[in-house]
C-alpha cells in the first residue's frame, strides 16, 4: 500500500516511507567516546570511594564518640574543631551526592521513566548525571539518559523544552487540555518504559536516523512543565508547530497501550506512543522501536504491536482520508456528550432533526439539478445565530420604518409595502430565512439571565466565562476560567469542575427574568463537528489577535461585528471600529460606531479604561460581572469591544498591550489583526486561513470559521438601507400584488387570512397532510413576489427536512391548487428559481390592499361615491387579526415577517380615510362606527383615537366626550397618554384633567 509522504524540515525531497520498523544503525563509538568515559569513571571512582577514604585517613571520626556533655560545649574552640565541623559537613555533601549517583544509575539502567530528583541536591545531581552519562555512552544504556551530553553545561530543568508559558495562563488549558484518565497499572508501567526508549544523547547529530526512518515518541508526564500537544511536540520535533497534522494522521485510530485510541474530539495522554514523520529529531525523545535497550521483551513487543497498526491495520484509511478531507481535533476539548440514558428518546430525535437541518443546509447548488437556477450564500445559512440576529434587526428596522412614516400623514400614507428585495439581496434575504435559527438565540438568552437570577439569588458572583459551546442536540456549556463549585440548578456540572452545562429541554422551561445580560460579548467563531463556538471576548485576560491575510481576516471581523451589533443575548453594547466596517453602521447605528485610526482608538480607549477603573472603584465592584449581578445598575457595565482590522504600529502596539491587560475586568476586549501574528500582549492567537478554517493551536482549536464575505456584507447593509425610515422611495406605497377588484375579476382560488382562515375554491386535502399544505398556501400567498423552495422548507420544518420530502410537499401542493383553463399551473416556478402563484389565487388581504389602493391613488380619487364604496368594502373585508385560528406550534415563521405591524396599519388607515370620508359630510356617527370597528384590529394605533375624539367632538355630546377621554385615560395605565393625544384633549376638552382627578 502506498505510504503517506511527510515533507523535510531540511528541505529535501520526501518520499514513501514503509511504517514496518528498519533498524537504525548503531553508531560506532569513537575514542572520544572512551577518553570521556574512563574520565568519567576516574572522576567517579575519587569522588565516591577516594573522598570517604581520605577523610578517615586524614581525619578519622569528626563526631564525638561517646554522648556530649555541657563541659564539651563549653571548651575553647581550637584548629582541630573546626576542622571536625568541616568533614562533617565534607561527609554530609558525599552521601547526597552518592545517592545521586545511585538514583541517576538506577533511572539509566532501568530505562523507567525520569530519575528522581533529590532534594537540594541542585548541581550535584546534574554532575552525577552527566558523570553517568559519560560512562555509559560507550554502552547501549546511554540512549537512555535525559539529558545526555548535549546537555552539559545546562541547568537541570533547561533539558526539558516545555510548553509556551503563557499556555498555562491563557484557555491553552482550557481549550486545548482535558483532565488525564487514569490507566491501568500495567498500561502505566509499559507505557513509562516506553517513554525511555528514546535515543542518541550527541548534540552534533551524527547519531541521528536517516531520513525517512520511522521514529517514535513516547508523551511525557507533565511533571514540571504543563501537559503535552501535538503542536508542541511538532514544534520540538519537526521544528514547525504546523505540522502536528502529519502526527495526527500518521496515528489517527491506532490503538494505545493501554487500549484508547486518538481520534477526533479526544486528546493525547501521558504514556501513549506516536508515531513521528522521518525528519523528526531530538535524540532524548524520538527511537526506533528496536532501539529500546534494557527495556523488557513486553515492552519491545508493545512497540512492535504500535508498528504494525496503521495503514496494516486500517486498510483503505489512507484512501478515505484523501476523500474525505479529515481534519485534526485530537486534542480540542469539547463539552462530552451526555450518556444515551440521560438524553432519552426526545434528544436523539432532536438530534437527528438538527441532523436534517443540516443537510438542507447543505444543498447550496443541488436545485440546479432540479431546474432552478443558483442557490443561497452559505456563510449567512451556515450562521444560525448571525442570522437570526439580522433578521430580528431587519424587522425591527422595517416595523420602525412603517410606524414613522405611519405618524408622518393621516390619508394615502406612504411606505406602507417596504420595498422588495432583487439580486443578491434577495439572496441574501433568502438565506437569513433559511439559516436564522430564532429559537436558539432565545433559549440562549433565556438561560444565560437565568444563570444570573439564579447566582443572584443565592448571592454568588457570576464566574468568568471563556467561552461557550452549543452542541448539536441544543445544550448549552459554559466553558469557566476556573472552578466556581456547583451550579445551581438545573444547571449541572460538565465534564470538569470548569464546565457548566444546561440541557435544552431545561433551558425550554425558563421564564422571562428582570435581569441584566450576563455575557453579551459572546460571539460566534465557527464550528467544530457539531459544536458551535462562543468566545467571550469581553473575558480575554488581554488581546486576541488575528493573523491571515487580509480579505480573509476581513470575513472575520466583519462577522464577529455584524452579529454583536444584532445578536439577541445582550441589552447596551458600544463596538468600535478601526480600518474597516464604516459601511457596517447601518446595521445597528445606536452600538456601531467607527475610528479612522489607532491614534484616535488609543485616545478613546485611554479615557475609557481611566473612567471604568474610578466607576468600579466607586461602586466597590472588583470587575463588571459583580455590577451585572447587582440591583439596576448593570447599563453601566456594559461591554465596549474594540475590533481593530489592521496591524497596529509597534508603538501603538504596546499601548494597546497595555490598555488591555486589565480590560477584562473593566468590561473592554479587544480583537486586532495582524500580519505577522507576532503581537504584544496577545493573550490568544488565532489563524484564519484561505480554507476558511479558524486556527488557534495553543488553544487547541480547528474551526470551520464562521465568515461574512465582502459579498454578502453589502447585499445585508443593502437590505437595511433600504429599510430605512429616512430613505425615500417612489414604489414603496404601491402593493406588490394588486388584483383586478371588478366582477370580471373573480378568483379561481380565494383565501381568508383576515380573520379565521379559509379556502374558497379547493376540496379540503384529506388526511394528517392538510395542515401543512394549508400553512404553505399561506405563505406564498403573504409573498407575491415569490418563496425560494429552502425558504419554504426551512419555515414549515424548522428543525430540518430532507430535500425529497420537501419536493413531494412541492408537487402535492401543485397537485391540489390545480391549473388554469388554460393549462398553467397554479403554482410556477420563476425564473430565479422561487415559487410562484397565479393571479387566479387571491387572498382577502390582496382584495385589501387592492382596495385601498383604488380608493386613494386610483379611481376614488376623482370620485368621492367610489371612493366612498371602496373604503366601506375594504373594512367590511377586516375580521380579526390575521390567521385568527391557526393552529398552535406552527407558523412561527410569522416572527420573521412584518404582516402583523402592516395589517394594523393598514386597517387603521382604511378607518382613517372613511373616517375623514364621512366627516366631509358631518356624519359624524358613521365616523365613529369606522373608528370603531379598525380599532378592533389596531388597538394601540394612537392616530384612531385621536381622530375618535375629534369624531366624538363633532357630535356636540360634551359628556360622550368626557366618558371617551376617561377611558382613555385608564388604558393608558401608569406610562399616560401620549403628548399628542394631550395636546389634542386640551384643545377639545380643556376640563379633562379636572375630571380624570376628581375620578381619581
Amino acid at each position: 500500500m502506498a505510504r503517506r509522504t511527510t515533507s523535510s524540515s531540511t528541505g529535501s525531497s520526501p518520499g514513501p516511507r514503509n511504517r514496518t520498523p528498519q533498524p537504525l544503525p548503531r553508531r560506532r563509538r569513537t575514542f572520544g567516546d572512551f577518553v570521556k568515559a574512563f574520565g568519567a569513571f576516574v572522576a567517579l571512582v575519587v569522588l565516591l570511594v577516594g573522598v570517604p577514604g581520605a577523610l578517615v585517613v586524614s581525619v578519622g571520626w569528626p563526631l564525638p564518640h561517646g554522648t556530649p556533655e555541657l563541659a564539651w560545649l563549653q571548651q575553647e574552640i581550637t584548629v582541630g574543631t573546626f576542622i571536625h565541623v568541616l568533614t562533617v559537613i565534607v561527609w554530609f555533601a558525599w552521601a547526597q551526592f552518592t545517592a545521586c549517583v545511585l538514583v541517576e544509575m538506577k533511572a539509566a539502567l532501568s530505562g523507567v521513566g525520569l530519575p528522581n530528583r533529590v532534594p537540594g541536591a541542585g548541581g550535584s545531581q546534574l554532575l552525577a548525571r552527566q558523570l553517568v552519562a559519560a560512562l555509559l555512552l560507550v554502552g547501549a544504556t546511554a540512549a537512555s539518559l535525559t539529558p545526555g551530553l548535549s546537555q552539559l553545561g545546562q541547568s537541570l530543568e533547561g533539558n526539558q523544552r516545555g510548553s509556551v508559558a503563557v499556555a498555562q495562563q491563557t484557555p491553552g488549558g482550557l481549550f486545548g487540555q482535558q483532565q488525564e484518565q487514569a490507566a491501568s497499572s500495567a498500561a502505566a508501567a509499559i507505557a513509562e518504559q516506553a517513554a525511555n526508549a528514546a535515543a542518541h544523547a550527541d548534540s552534533g547529530g551524527a547519531h541521528a536516523a536517516k531520513e525517512g526512518d520511522t521514529k517514535y515518541y513516547r508523551i511525557q508526564p507533565p511533571e514540571g512543565r504543563h501537559h503535552d500537544s501535538l503542536w508542541e511536540i511538532a514544534e520540538r520535533h519537526l521544528g514547525d508547530g504546523r505540522r502536528y497534522k502529519e502526527i495526527y494522521q500518521l496515528n489517527k485510530d491506532r490503538t494505545q497501550p493501554d487500549g484508547s485510541k486518538l481520534s477526533e474530539a479526544s486528546l493525547i495522554r501521558p504514556g501513549w506512543i506516536l508515531e513521528m514523520p522521518g525528519d523528526a529529531h531530538g535524540g532524548e525523545l524520538v527511537q526506533m522501536p528496536d532501539e529500546a535497550p534494557k527495556v523488557s521483551e513486553q515492552v519491545q513487543q508493545q512497540i512492535h504491536d504500535y508498528s504494525q497498526t496503521g495503514d496494516h491495520a486500517q486498510g483503505g484509511g489512507q484512501k478515505q482520508q484523501a476523500q474525505g478531507g479529515d481534519r485534526d481535533t485530537a486534542h480540542i476539548q469539547l463539552p462530552h456528550q451526555r450518556s444515551g440514558g440521560d438524553q432519552g428518546s426526545g434528544h436523539q430525535q432532536q438530534q437527528n432533526q438538527n441532523q436534517n437541518q443540516q443537510q438542507q443546509r447543505e444543498q447550496a447548488g443541488s436545485e440546479e439539478g432540479r431546474g432552478f437556477s443558483f442557490g443561497l450564500p452559505e456563510a449567512l445559512v451556515g450562521a444560525p445565530l448571525l442570522a437570526a440576529g439580522l433578521l430580528g434587526a431587519l424587522g425591527r428596522r422595517r416595523r420602525q420604518a412603517l410606524w414613522q412614516s405611519a405618524l408622518g400623514a393621516v390619508g394615502g400614507r406612504r411606505g406602507m409595502e417596504p420595498p422588495i428585495p432583487t439580486g443578491s439581496a434577495a439572496d441574501a434575504q433568502d438565506a437569513l430565512l433559511v439559516g436564522a435559527d430564532p429559537e436558539g438565540v432565545r433559549l440562549l438568552d433565556l438561560s444565560l439571565r437565568g444563570l444570573a437570577a439564579a447566582l443572584a439569588a443565592e448571592s454568588r458572583p457570576l464566574p468568568t466565562v471563556y467561552a461557550a459551546w452549543l452542541s448539536g442536540n441544543g445544550d448549552l456549556h459554559l466553558q469557566l476560567a476556573q472552578p466556581a463549585g456547583k451550579p445551581p440548578a438545573p444547571w449541572q456540572l460538565g465534564q470538569d469542575q470548569t464546565f457548566w452545562m444546561l440541557a435544552r429541554t431545561d433551558a425550554e422551561r425558563y421564564e422571562d427574568v428582570d435581569t441584566a445580560a450576563p455575557y453579551p460579548g459572546l460571539v460566534s467563531l465557527g464550528t467544530m463537528d457539531d459544536s458551535r463556538l462562543l468566545l467571550n471576548l469581553e473575558s480575554v485576560p488581554g488581546i486576541v489577535s488575528l493573523s491571515g491575510s487580509a480579505s480573509d481576516r476581513a470575513g472575520v471581523f466583519a462577522s464577529v461585528a455584524a452579529e454583536l451589533a444584532t445578536n439577541g443575548w445582550s441589552d447596551r453594547m458600544t463596538i468600535t471600529l478601526v480600518g474597516f466596517g464604516q459601511d457596517l453602521t447601518p446595521l445597528a447605528p445606536s452600538r456601531l460606531r467607527h475610528l479612522d485610526d489607532v491614534e484616535a482608538l488609543v485616545e478613546t480607549m485611554e479615557a475609557e479604561t481611566r473612567q471604568r477603573r474610578g466607576a468600579l472603584g466607586a461602586a466597590g465592584h472588583d470587575s463588571v460581572l459583580t455590577g451585572r449581578t447587582g440591583p439596576a445598575q448593570h447599563t453601566r457595565w456594559a461591554p465596549h469591544l474594540v475590533l481593530l482590522a489592521a496591524e497596529p504600529s509597534a508603538e501603538d502596539a504596546v499601548k494597546l498591550a497595555e490598555l488591555a491587560a486589565d480590560a477584562s475586568r473593566l468590561g473592554i476586549g479587544y480583537l486586532v489583526g495582524t500580519e505577522s501574528g507576532d503581537l504584544p500582549g496577545a493573550a490568544w492567537e488565532m489563524e484564519i486561513t484561505s480554507q476558511g478554517k479558524l486556527l488557534a493551536p495553543l488553544l487547541g482549536l480547528e474551526l470551520d470559521a464562521q465568515l461574512l464575505p465582502v459579498e454578502q456584507q453589502r447585499a445585508v447593509v443593502e437590505l437595511f438601507v433600504e429599510a430605512d425610515p429616512e430613505r425615500e422611495d417612489a414604489n414603496a406605497s404601491a402593493p406588490p400584488f394588486l388584483v383586478d377588484i371588478s366582477e370580471q375579476g373573480r378568483p379561481a382560488v380565494y383565501a381568508r387570512l383576515v380573520g379565521p382562515y379559509e379556502i374558497i375554491g379547493l376540496e379540503t386535502p384529506d388526511g394528517e397532510r392538510s395542515p401543512l399544505m394549508h400553512e404553505a398556501l399561506a405563505l406564498l400567498l403573504l409573498h407575491r413576489e415569490g418563496v425560494h423552495p429552502r425558504v419554504l422548507s426551512s419555515a414549515l420544518w424548522p428543525r430540518g427536512v430532507t430535500e425529497d420530502v420537501r419536493d413531494a410537499l412541492v408537487e402535492r401542493l401543485r397537485g391540489w391548487l390545480g391549473h388554469d383553463p388554460d393549462g398553467t399551473p397554479r403554482l410556477g416556478t420563476d425564473a430565479t428559481g422561487r415559487l410562484t402563484l397565479a393571479k387566479s389565487v387571491v387572498s382577502d388581504l390582496d382584495v385589501l390592499r387592492s382596495l385601498y389602493h383604488e380608493a386613494t391613488q386610483g379611481k376614488g380619487v376623482n370620485s368621492r361615491a367610489v371612493r366612498g364604496r371602496l373604503l366601506t368594502d375594504a373594512l367590511v373585508l377586516v375580521r380579526g387579526p390575521l390567521l385568527a385560528d391557526r393552529v398552535q406550534g406552527r407558523y412561527g415563521w410569522l416572527t420573521h415577517e412584518i404582516i402583523d405591524a402592516q395589517l394594523p396599519l393598514l386597517v387603521a388607515d382604511i378607518g382613517l380615510a372613511l373616517s375623514a370620508f364621512h366627516l366631509e359630510k358631518d356624519r359624524a356617527g358613521q365616523a365613529i362606527e369606522a373608528l370603531n370597528a379598525s380599532l378592533n384590529s389596531a388597538p394601540g394605533d394612537e392616530r384612531l383615537w385621536n381622530e375618535l375624539l375629534r369624531a366624538t367632538h363633532a357630535t356636540g355630546d360634551s359628556e360622550r366626550l368626557k366618558a371617551l377621554a376617561a377611558d382613555l385615560v385608564s388604558r393608558s395605565g401608569a406610562r399616560g397618554l401620549p403628548p399628542r393625544t394631550e395636546a389634542l384633549l386640551d384643545e377639545l376638552l380643556p376640563t379633562w384633567r379636572s375630571g380624570v382627578a376628581a375620578a381619581g
